[in-house]
């Protein structure tokens, strides 16, 4: 009897990542400290969640005909993300984005067939002014015929997008979840995801993490930082205060000191704000004491940050000690 192979097309790998708890670089008297490990998606990233969910949002209403184009401004993953989506249905895509940002990231964009238009920023510093003249500059595009503007910062079908990976969280911890900690950018994914473990129990503490060099959020001066996809220097529209119960800035040194050690003591390769990510969870786990559970997300594969210098900043001491055991 001839066997039935069931396929499914790339999209449907989409989610169901795996939690991993960190044993190692968690300090005695932490909370368990598990992490979705979002890189296993197709490009390596969470935003494959939410460009899925913008893209069949705006196909189901008509704000995206088969034959457009899609144009979007993006540090990288929101458009490597965007750029599968439209590789496989079969639009044109069109990215917005900046020298700031690793360069493996523009590669990957442009490898799913993204057209890049690329903005210089001064010492590829991610500031303010750089995120809106990438705005300004997607609407400009996104206002020539036949061209639907995703619009990330103000998307709300990227919330649903984010809500099965609360679904996972809740599933995989089984209902164990004491605090969700998640850095923002859009804060699709924090509201997305913190809104379905509030709906199972509504006592779970809601944590966000943003860049110390730019905390807005908690009431600080815009400023410029490193840590990719997250603090863009003035709240989000997407942002929803009344979610959240406690804001933590973490310095751009502190989450690539984490991502690195995340690599070498986790076997977790992961980017700069996974490791904010992690700071965060690890004081949040502190607060709360041994017998809690925190979950937060590796947001995207350290592969993506491979020229970014996160992985050699410290002296080269990484380079060294390879070069070293040759």
């Amino acid at each position: 009897m001839r066997s039935t192979i069931l396929s499914m097309g790339v999209l449907e790998t989409i989610g169901n990542t795996s939690l991993v708890e960190l044993r190692r670089v968690v300090p005695t008297d932490c909370a368990r400290i598990v992490v979705k490990v979002e890189g296993q998606n197709p490009t390596g990233s969470m935003k494959d969640r939410m460009a899925r969910a913008m893209v069949r949002g705006a196909e189901t209403d008509g704000r995206l005909r088969p034959g457009g184009t899609i144009v979007e401004y993006t540090g990288g993953s929101t458009g490597a993300s965007l750029a599968l989506v439209a590789a496989t249905v079969g639009y044109r895509l069109r990215i917005v984005t900046s020298d700031a940002f690793s360069e493996d990231k523009l590669v990957q964009m442009a490898a799913f067939g993204a057209e890049l238009t690329v903005i210089p920023s001064p010492k590829r510093l991610i500031t303010r002014s750089l995120i809106e003249n990438m705005i300004d500059t997607a609407r400009t595009i996104g206002g020539e015929p036949g061209t639907y503007w995703t619009d990330q910062l103000n998307n709300a079908d990227s919330i649903a997008g984010y809500h099965p990976m609360g679904a996972e969280i809740w599933r995989q911890t089984s209902g164990q979840v004491d605090a969700f900690v998640q850095s923002v950018g859009t804060a699709a994914s924090l509201r997305g995801v913190g809104t379905i473990l509030r709906r199972h129990d509504p006592r779970v503490r809601i944590v966000a993490v943003e860049p110390a060099e730019s905390a807005v959020l908690s009431g600080g001066p815009p400023g410029a930082h490193r840590i990719e996809g997250i603090g863009i220097g003035y709240t989000p529209p997407l942002w929803d205060p009344d979610l959240v119960d406690e804001i933590v800035p973490v310095s751009t040194t502190d989450a690539e000191a984490m991502a690195r050690r995340l690599a070498r003591e986790e076997g977790l390769f992961a980017g700069t704000s996974s490791g904010a990510n992690v700071v965060g969870a690890i004081r949040t786990g502190l607060m709360l004491g041994p017998a809690a559970t925190v979950a937060t997300l590796l947001i995207d594969s350290g592969l993506k940050y491979l020229s970014s210098g996160v992985y050699t900043r410290a002296g080269s001491a990484l380079v060294q000690d390879a070069e070293v055991t040759r």
